[in-house]
């Protein structure tokens, strides 16, 4: 018996102690519905077929034009009212009365007062007789006859009248330019004040031109006397042309 019970203490050790303060986790209320629920909507037919089958009943066989779709039946009372059949027609009716027509006739009339028709224009090329519409081939002058043939469409008198004033613009933009780039006329009170100017200018040069030294040993003096030589020439030069030409221009700059 000592030997049986130390085999079995040997087979099933002692439970560890649980420590304090640690317990199993949680463990959900609706855990045993939620296993019902897997095992009721698991499909355990899924390759071989469900186990039970229904069997049909042999009354209900397909049959002919079953499946074709069915219309309402016809109602045969209206709105709770039965529809007396009307033995006498109402006042409001018209019967249709057929005319019989004579087409000859109107044929008749219609070929004595419609228009003849016009020969239509053609072309005969060979000796056989062979002939060729002259209206569709490009050699009878239709377009001639035509109300606007000749006359300037619409855009091509728009464009030119919009070219002219164009034109017209520029124009009188020229002018303006010219207009303030002219030449203003000295009248002759502004002529005479400016020879005078001129003139005594002339003098006050040629008297320091005359007050020069003889000798010219430097390149100062000679510089000097060039100096003075170029405002005299310059200056005889513009009072010859003023006491030439009564009329003088000046430009605006």
């Amino acid at each position: 018996m000592a030997a049986l019970s130390a085999q079995e203490g040997a087979s099933e050790p002692p439970p560890r102690p649980r420590l304090p303060g640690k317990s199993d986790g949680y463990i959900s209320k609706l855990r045993e519905l939620v296993k019902h629920e897997a095992e009721k909507n698991k499909s355990q037919w899924k390759t071989m077929g469900p186990a039970k089958v229904a069997v049909p009943t042999p009354n209900d066989f397909l049959q002919k034009r079953s499946k074709e779709p069915k219309l309402a039946p016809k109602k045969k009372e209206e709105d709770g009212k039965k529809l007396i059949p009307l033995s006498v027609p109402p006042r409001t009716y018209h019967p249709i009365t057929r005319i019989k027509k004579n087409f000859i006739n109107k044929n008749a009339v219609a070929v004595i007062t419609g228009e003849p028709k016009k020969p239509r224009h053609f072309c005969v090329d060979t000796r056989q007789g062979d002939k060729y519409l002259l209206e569709p081939s490009g050699l009878f002058p239709k377009y001639i006859k035509k109300k606007n043939y000749g006359v300037l469409p619409k855009y091509v008198t728009r464009r030119n009248e919009e070219m002219k004033r164009e034109e017209e613009e520029y124009q009188a933009s020229v002018l303006e330019q010219l207009k303030m780039k002219a030449m203003k006329a000295l009248s002759e009170e502004e002529r005479t004040n400016v020879l005078k100017a001129l003139k005594k200018k002339w003098e006050e040069i040629n008297h320091a031109y005359q007050g020069l030294p003889i000798i010219t040993d430097t390149m100062y003096k000679k510089m000097h006397k060039e100096e003075l030589e170029t405002k005299l020439n310059q200056l005889e030069h513009d009072i010859a042309a003023i006491e030439k030409h009564k009329t003088v221009y000046i430009a605006n700059v």
